[in-house]
């Protein structure tokens, strides 16, 4: 999707940061757009390789509060979900506050596979148990302070740097006025409201938050299997049941999901009503996200309305049922 905060650069600044990073030219560019923030160019190199290229926006252009230092965050759990054995794009080179374009930038080894949300494989259950026993392990990883340490948004307990990350989210509403189903200062008492549940989460786990079929690449030369799990920078330290809410995004989890038996088949978790009203609070601020992010992005409306509409009526709905007190969305 094109979007104001997607970084262009020429074939000759393309060129030269290759060789600055990895030591060859490019011989042949082509941009990635399936993407919505970063600007990403799969590069062909005179020594033969074939890299990916992600860079970030540039450092003067105002983004929303969490995404300060977003590729610091991927290089960073992609390393973890490496030694965790999840499989990941192979990151080759990673270039911070780079002092010819400014900014940061992520190389990545390509991968052969192809995009989950470009195909419909066989055996999509089994893939799914196998998406859920790679997201377990991923979330096994464990952390020293609750948030997004890399934007500065953190707390001594979950609920405080979950309350934190709302607070920022509706404060770049100031900056960036969003249309929201109720207003900002109401939600962040709703979400406040239901906030004590989050207590029940004592350990910062590493939690992805972005696995969606676009961010999931498959291997389909034999039977079908997941290749890599990509895009981790919308990662952060929190509760492992919040990594359910983008893969079931305006809908619900539930119990027979193949996604969840296979969490289970790694490490144990219920479905308390407790559970379901977490549940509840990540997809609010997941939802949140989708609605404030447009500020900054602009995306074209022909393909933003969908997902802003979606995005409105699925918190309506969360919001309305944390007033009423019930547990989230029922198996």
């Amino acid at each position: 999707m094109d979007s104001r905060t997607k970084r262009r650069l020429s074939p000759a600044e393309l060129d030269a940061l290759a060789r600055r990073a990895l030591g060859a030219g490019v011989t042949e560019s082509t941009e990635l757009t399936d993407g919505y923030a970063n600007a990403v160019w799969r590069l062909l190199l005179d020594d033969g390789r074939d890299v990916v290229l992600k860079l970030a926006p540039p450092p003067e252009l105002d983004q929303l509060s969490y995404e300060r230092n977003l590729l610091r965050m991927e290089a960073a759990a992609c390393e973890l979900a490496v030694a965790a054995g999840v499989p990941v794009a192979t990151l080759l080179a990673a270039g911070f506050d780079d002092p010819v374009l400014g900014g940061d930038y992520l190389l990545f080894g390509t991968l052969d596979g192809v995009s989950w949300n470009d195909v419909k494989p066989d055996g999509g259950d089994a893939l799914r148990r196998e998406l859920g026993r790679h997201l377990a392990r991923f979330n096994t990883v464990t952390g020293e302070v609750f948030g997004y340490p890399h934007a500065g948004i953190t707390g001594r307990t979950w609920r405080e740097a979950y309350l934190a990350m709302v607070d920022a989210l509706l404060a770049d509403t100031e900056r960036y006025p969003t249309p929201l189903p109720r207003p900002a200062a109401e939600i962040g008492a709703v979400l406040a409201a239901a906030a004590p549940v989050l207590d029940e989460v004592t350990t910062p786990h590493l939690v992805h938050f972005d696995v969606w079929a676009g961010n999931v690449f498959l291997d389909l030369s034999g039977t079908p299997r997941i290749q890599a799990i990509i895009d981790h920078e919308r990662a952060f330290w929190g509760d492992p049941l919040a990594e359910f809410v983008t893969p079931t995004i305006f809908g619900e989890l539930r119990d027979d999901d193949p996604l969840l038996a296979g969490y289970r088949e790694v490490t144990p978790l219920e479905l308390t009503p407790a559970a379901r009203t977490r549940l509840d609070l990540y997809r609010a601020y997941l939802y949140l996200i989708l609605l404030v992010e447009n500020g900054p992005r602009q995306y074209p409306e022909s393909e933003y309305a969908r997902a802003r509409d979606l995005s409105t009526t699925s918190l309506t709905e969360v919001l309305d049922r944390l007033v009423g007190g019930a547990p989230g969305a029922r198996a």
